[in-house]
């Protein structure tokens, strides 16, 4: 499983310090950027995502709580702040959970535990690709099944095809188990076939062979 990305938003360099030592010390978790304040952050998340956001409250011409109310996130957050009233604002937003600073380290490793399962579980079944100079953010049970043709695959959604460069093994590694190979060229949802009669898998609307070499594997699975 890969590390948990972390942004650190405080207008205090000595506030972000103490975080980014935090998140070094801590096993699984990565400082992806830091930014000293609100306005810095939102440019940030035009042009990635990241896991957890340590967002601080203070700060000026937007704070932390303001910043949340504008905004629709995909990150987590964990509010830091030295003034214990704005609590309650921030658990309306949604947050996971709120650091008072000074903030103790057994603390801090209370907070990641709150999401570092749900983060985890996001991470699995989510994958980004890479299609005519874009990425996208694929949640792998929305593939319905994925085709080889030579270097590039034919990602099969529930909405969109995506033509990208990656070889099936590749793909098949960052699905991790949410998909089957069926064949040298195809692998398929289990929950998106309708039956199968023969050496072939009905789809809605797609037949697909089962080779020979996976047909064992892939009754096991089926059946079970």
């Amino acid at each position: 499983m890969s590390n948990i990305s972390c942004l650190i938003v405080d207008d205090e360099p000595i506030a972000r310090d103490i975080i980014r030592q935090y998140v070094e010390d801590t096993p699984g978790l990565t400082v992806d950027s830091e930014c000293s304040n609100a306005l810095e952050l939102m440019e940030v998340l035009k042009n990635r995502s990241v896991d957890v956001i340590f967002l601080d409250i203070n700060m000026p011409k937007l704070t932390g709580i303001e910043f949340l109310r504008t905004q629709q996130l995909n990150s987590k957050v964990i509010l830091t702040t030295a003034f214990p009233e704005y609590a309650l604002d921030g658990f309306e937003l949604n947050v996971v959970d709120y650091l008072l600073k000074p903030i103790a380290f057994p603390r801090f490793l209370q907070a990641i535990d709150k999401v570092k399962q749900e983060v985890h579980v996001r991470k699995e079944f989510n994958i980004t690709v890479k299609s005519d100079g874009k990425s996208y953010r694929i949640n792998v049970r929305d593939i319905l099944w994925v085709e080889s043709k030579g270097d590039y695959l034919m990602i099969h959604t529930s909405h969109q095809r995506i033509v990208v460069y990656m070889t099936m093994k590749k793909f098949m590694e960052k699905t991790d188990t949410q998909l089957q190979r069926v064949h040298k060229s195809f692998s398929v949802s289990l929950s998106a076939i309708k039956y199968v009669e023969g050496n072939i898998i009905f789809l809605e609307n797609k037949d697909i062979p089962i080779g020979a070499s996976y047909k064992e594997g892939f009754l096991k699975k089926w059946v079970s």
